[in-house]
């Protein structure tokens, strides 16, 4: 059984035990995405994410002119447009996640699931049950001046008195 990621996006004032907010909920997955492969701006539109779509579009449209200003044979052309739409296919979840992020729908979970619709039933139950919903973010750094008490040996040592 293959397992996959998704990322969980939910709403700004959705808080977790909350039912609030979840029917607008967003499950992106991670990792390739046929259909963006296939259907690259229509993938983009079909997902609500116009400035990407737009982006795409402009990229594709540069990348066919080129080619023909270079002179490209065919062959050449089709390979590097299937070179773009498998580009197109490997980050447009990570483009739908970052517009998701812009538009303050951050990543409020991450679950690994077999399908969609498992995925599904998991964030629920992850996001409604406020034993397991998600820990405040911790600082980056632990609080107070931890300080060694062995000597540094290296380059800069701690002070080591006056010589």
């Amino acid at each position: 059984m293959r397992m996959r990621s998704y990322t969980l996006h939910l709403p700004p004032e959705a808080r977790p035990g909350e039912a609030h907010g979840l029917d607008r909920a967003q499950l992106v997955p991670d990792g390739f995405a046929p259909a963006a492969f296939a259907f690259s701006v229509l993938w983009f539109l079909y997902h609500r994410l116009w400035v990407a779509a737009l982006i795409v579009l402009a990229g594709l449209a540069a990348l066919a002119g080129a080619g023909y200003a270079l002179g490209l044979p065919s062959v050449a052309a089709s390979g590097i447009s299937l070179l773009a739409a498998l580009l197109i296919g490997l980050e447009a979840s990570s483009l739908r996640r970052w517009t998701l992020a812009c538009r303050g729908w951050p990543a409020r979970d991450a679950l690994v699931a077999a399908n969609a619709e498992e995925a599904e039933i998991k964030a629920v139950a992850r996001w409604l049950d406020p034993e397991r919903a998600a820990p405040a973010p911790r600082p980056p750094f632990p609080a107070g001046g931890a300080r060694r008490s062995d000597p540094v040996i290296g380059l800069f040592p701690a002070r080591e008195g006056a010589r």
